[in-house]
Parts: structure tokens; sequence; C-alpha cells
């Protein structure tokens, strides 16, 4: 059986109940950075043998782990932060379970782009989330179709790369565009700027950005 268990975007304390006895109670825990998740599961005294499964190399392991699976051993899957699977790895890995009849079970728990599109003051009746944008190649045909998104777009970026991404925001979508950038969620110094695309890009413009960053975006609409 696999486990996806959601861990804290950032305050330790907001992971579940039901996610620390499964994380207790599994054979192994697959982590995105075992020395990320070592933090987690130290705070917590949870002691289980942990390996590491990322995007560099969950083509490489992806048969052995089914075949462990297989066997009968229970694993949960661990990311940096978050759930499993948005914007980090958990595809392969689900799929090869499913095709082998190998029980999931997705645990309900943090993600950033919810507390980031609810706190944004932006509509959110209906809208959609983008992930990280394309960095070269399409990034401008991919603009230039989310120019037109009636909905509320959300979107994860980098610190070095955000204010390029607002400069090109402001560009496909307009300066007068509403919208906010929520930073270091969950945290001790949690920042949410909300205004024109223009009034937030010059806002991280002037200072160095750091942390953790959800971009909401009011849609054409």
């Amino acid at each position: 059986m696999l486990y996806l268990v959601p861990t804290p975007i950032g305050n330790l304390a907001d992971i579940s109940f039901r996610a620390i006895d499964t994380l207790k109670k599994v054979d192994l825990i697959l982590a995105e950075d075992t020395r990320t998740s070592a933090v987690l599961l130290n705070h917590y005294q949870i002691h289980k043998p942990i390996t590491p499964y990322h995007q560099h190399n969950e083509h490489k392991v992806l048969d052995h782990l089914t075949e462990q699976l297989l066997s009968g051993k229970t694993m949960a899957l661990l990311t940096d932060a978050g759930t499993p699977g948005i914007s980090d790895p958990a595809f392969l890995l689900v799929r090869a379970c499913i095709k082998n009849n190998i029980i999931v079970e997705c645990l309900p728990g943090a993600t950033a782009f919810v507390p980031a599109l609810v706190n944004s003051g932006l509509p959110m009746n209906s809208f959609c989330f983008e992930g990280f944008l394309p960095l070269k190649k399409g990034r401008q045909t991919f603009l230039k179709k989310m120019a037109q998104e009636e909905r509320t777009m959300v979107f994860y970026e980098s610190p070095m790369r955000l204010v390029k991404t607002l400069h090109d925001f402001i560009e496909y979508f307009g300066a007068d565009r509403p919208c906010c950038v929520s930073r270091e969620l969950t945290k001790k110094f949690e920042e949410n700027k909300r205004g024109s695309l223009q009034e937030v890009h010059d806002h991280f413009n002037a200072k160095p950005v750091k942390g953790e960053l959800v971009i909401v975006v009011q849609g054409i609409g």
C-alpha cells in the first residue's frame, strides 16, 4: 500500500494526527529530500527507514519500489512541503500502483496554493492552478494563452524569478490586473502583498526576495 502524506508548508504544527500515525506505521518513507524530511520526522520522533524519491531518480527506482509494494511493503511518499504530486513527484509511482492493483491512499493536508488563493481577495468561485511557468520554450505561447483566461490563475515561482515573472505578466496581462503574491505562508515572516501587477512588481523589485512564493492573478473577466 502507498500513502501520499502531505507535510507542512512551513509551520511544523500544521501536520495532522493521522499523517503522524501513518508515518509511524509504514515500512519505508520516500522523501523528495531526506534532509528536509528528517527535520519533520525527528521533530515528531518518527524513526523509519527513509530513501530518496525525486524528479531525478523517479524513473530509475520506479520498478524496484513497485516490486517492494507488490511484495507487501507499505510506503509513505513525502515531498519537501505540501501534498505529493502538486508540482512535485508522485504521478509515476501512483500510476504504477494503479496499474498493478496496489492500494493508493492520499491523506488530506497542506497545499500552498489554497491559503494563497483564499486570502488573496480575488474571485475563487472558479480558478485554475498552473504551477511553475515554462522557463524558456513555450513561455510566450503560454503567457498569451493565459492572458485570455477568465478564471483566477494561481502560479508557483522561485524567489530569483519572481520579479521577472511579474514583469512578464505586466507585459501580457496589463499593469492594472489585480494580483496577490504570498510569501513564506504559515511562517513567522509571512507576507501577502496585494495590488495591481505593477504595484506588486515594484514592491518586490525594491528589496531582496526570499522564501516560497505563490502568485494569484485575477482573470480577464
